[in-house]
């Protein structure tokens, strides 16, 4: 007679082949292997790629502040959040996005009513020395806001006058409450990515040589009425920014000093002259480019746009690939606001464009900002791992 033993086969791990726990282990297993970890790992790049430049940025006068703890601490509650996010399926950003819209523009109005006011600006809501800045993640509420009313959108044949006029009023509304603020740079980013998303959405040819033209008669008119004169003297000076060097044309040929004093390979760490002597003005926030500039030189700025074009390349990829309108629209937005963050401050250090206080994403100083752009990544890593799930 054979004796049948009636003991459980155990793997190398000594956990039961045949149970639940390793079923669901080696499920766990799969999903691990499956995952696409590509943008979180560029996220951590550029932010320590950041974190080190900020240390750097502030080393003179930051002993007392430490501004790049501040930096790691809201870093580190944007991975909660990311951990958050990717528990729940994109889908759940569909079935809330009129909510997440409509509270974000209660916190823009209450900025006005009762927000914080720094260097002439009102723009922080909070208690304390807690503040949050409503506008850095209206420009996400929009992207979703926007994806969400085209998903359902059954429009072919491209888009009228009539077709957009409800999207465009979702996308003026905040805008006019940003500029109120005033945060000319929020308000460009959010109308830039407004016009990007349309233009993927396809706008009758009629339609846009239509808005283009009106654009382009209304632009004297919104210099004249619609600029502060701050404003209109940083696009004086940025045509001409010796034509006031020691007042509005100061920060942008500081600027320019900083970039081009790093030559080739860049003085070296906390080594550049501009931001150690102080004489890059905000070189922790909106010129944190320059600092980087003056101690890395042009080889160093090179890896960076490395760095920033394979993240694009992997947010549009995502997009690519999404199964559903709601996932393309919302990636493509995304990478979209990304894209004109690190166009337009990029193009500003660099004096090929306006100063308008555009942060560059991951390297710039500021919580809201930098919670924004984690959160933004978080989405998009979830649309890359459940586009297969409906």
């Amino acid at each position: 007679m054979t004796h049948t033993s009636t003991e459980t086969p155990e793997t190398p791990f000594g956990w039961e082949a045949y149970s639940g726990d390793h079923m669901n282990t080696g499920m766990y297993e799969d999903e691990l292997k499956r995952f696409n970890w590509t943008l979180l790992i560029l996220e951590f790049i550029l932010f320590g790629i950041g974190i080190f430049n900020l240390i750097s940025a502030t080393a003179v006068e930051d002993k007392a502040l430490g501004l790049y703890k501040n930096q790691l601490l809201w870093f580190g509650i944007g991975m909660v959040a990311t951990a958050i996010i990717l528990l729940f399926h994109y889908s759940l950003f569909s079935r809330m996005a009129y909510v997440i819209y409509f509270l974000n523009l209660l916190l823009l109005v209450a900025v006005l009513v009762a927000g914080k006011s720094s260097l002439g600006a009102k723009r922080w809501i909070g208690f304390g020395s807690f503040r949050v800045q409503p506008s850095e993640f209206m420009k996400l509420s929009v992207v979703i806001c926007l994806a969400k009313y085209f998903e359902s959108d059954r429009t072919v044949g491209g888009y009228g006058f009539k077709d957009l006029f409800l999207p465009a009023l979702l996308v003026l509304i905040p805008c006019g409450l940003i500029m109120l603020q005033p945060d000319l740079g929020t308000a460009l980013i959010v109308l830039a990515t407004f016009g990007t998303m349309m233009l993927f959405m396809k706008i009758k040819t009629k339609t846009l040589l239509i808005i283009g033209t009106c654009m382009a008669l209304a632009l004297p008119t919104v210099y004249t009425f619609g600029l502060k004169p701050y404003q209109r003297q940083r696009l004086v000076t940025f045509l001409d920014p010796m034509s006031d060097p020691k007042g509005s044309g100061y920060n942008s040929i500081q600027s320019m000093i900083a970039v081009g004093s790093g030559e080739i390979l860049g003085k070296g760490y906390k080594k550049g002259t501009q931001s150690q002597l102080n004489f890059l003005p905000e070189h922790h926030t909106d010129f944190i480019f320059s600092v980087f500039s003056e101690e890395h030189g042009f080889v160093g700025c090179m890896i960076l746009a490395a760095l920033y074009f394979a993240f694009l390349l992997n947010g549009l990829s995502v997009a690519y690939q999404s199964h559903d309108k709601f996932g393309v629209l919302l990636a493509l937005g995304i990478v979209t606001i990304f894209f004109w963050h690190i166009f337009i401050n990029m193009g500003m250090v660099m004096g090929l464009l306006p100063i308008v206080g555009v942060p560059l994403p991951f390297m710039s100083y500021g919580g809201s900002a930098l919670m924004t752009s984690v959160i933004s990544v978080a989405i998009l890593t979830n649309i890359a791992n459940k586009k297969f799930m409906f």
